[in-house]
Formats: C-alpha cells, sequence, structure tokens
C-alpha cells in the first residue's frame, strides 16, 4: 500500500528550498576547496569536508520534509540559522581584530553542525499521518 504523505505546503516548499541550496552550497564548496579556502584563509579539506556535512544536512532535510513535522523544521532551520549568523559575527569580528582564524569559525560551523542538524531530524518523531499509516498498514 503506497505511504499517505502530507500535500505540499509553502513551509514545506521552503523546507526543501533550504535543502537544495546547501546542497548547491555544498558543491561549491567542494568543486572550489582551493580556492574559496585561500580567500577564506582555511585549509582546501575543511572546505571538503564543510561541503560534504551540507551536502548530508541538505539531502537529509529534503528526505524528511514530508515525514517529520513542520514545527520540527522550523526550529531546527532557526536554530542553524541563528548559530550560522553568530558563527558568521565571530568570524568577522576575529578577521576584524587581525586573527586568521574568522575563516576557520565560520567554516567550522558549516562542517560540524548540518551533521548535528541531519541527526536531530531524522531522530524526530514522524509526522502523525506518516506514523499512522505505519501503524495501520506495516510492511510484510
Amino acid at each position: 500500500m503506497a505511504q499517505v504523505t502530507p500535500p505540499m505546503t509553502r513551509r514545506m516548499a521552503g523546507v526543501i528550498g533550504d535543502g537544495v541550496f546547501k546542497m548547491l552550497l555544498a558543491a561549491v564548496y567542494i568543486a572550489g576547496a582551493a580556492p574559496l579556502g585561500r580567500l577564506l584563509g582555511v585549509s582546501a579539506w575543511l572546505m571538503v569536508v564543510s561541503g560534504l556535512a551540507l551536502l548530508i544536512g541538505g539531502g537529509i532535510e529534503i528526505r524528511y520534509a514530508r515525514s517529520r513535522p513542520m514545527r520540527t523544521h522550523t526550529r531546527l532551520m532557526v536554530a542553524y540559522d541563528g548559530g550560522w549568523v553568530l558563527a558568521a559575527l565571530a568570524g568577522l569580528l576575529m578577521a576584524r581584530q587581525g586573527s586568521g582564524a574568522g575563516g576557520e569559525v565560520w567554516v567550522g560551523y558549516q562542517a560540524a553542525v548540518p551533521v548535528a542538524f541531519a541527526a536531530l531530524l531524522a531522530a524526530a518523531s514522524p509526522t502523525q499521518t506518516a506514523s499512522r499509516v505505519r501503524a495501520e498498514h506495516p510492511a510484510r
């Protein structure tokens, strides 16, 4: 029996769009690891790791767009984006003070947090519709 999924909403489209953006940014980070790394003052390997983390985070976000509550997605996205802004501000302040670690703070955030975001999203309880369908029609 086919799984029933909630209809596409604007919020769900936003979640999918956020995941697609992360995956596109990941491709840029990986493809341009060396020049972007030089520009930001980080090693190319950190750019690649960050790109892979964004790829995972974006893919998981898209994968669970229909099966996790929008409230969960929204809370995780707000926390992620809030942390991203704080990491960017910390990196800018460090760079302004002459520290070479500003880029590492910003890119390091993007190397670690998307994986945590994906893990929290995967561990979240499914939407009632998805869990109800599984309960009524268990896999055979």
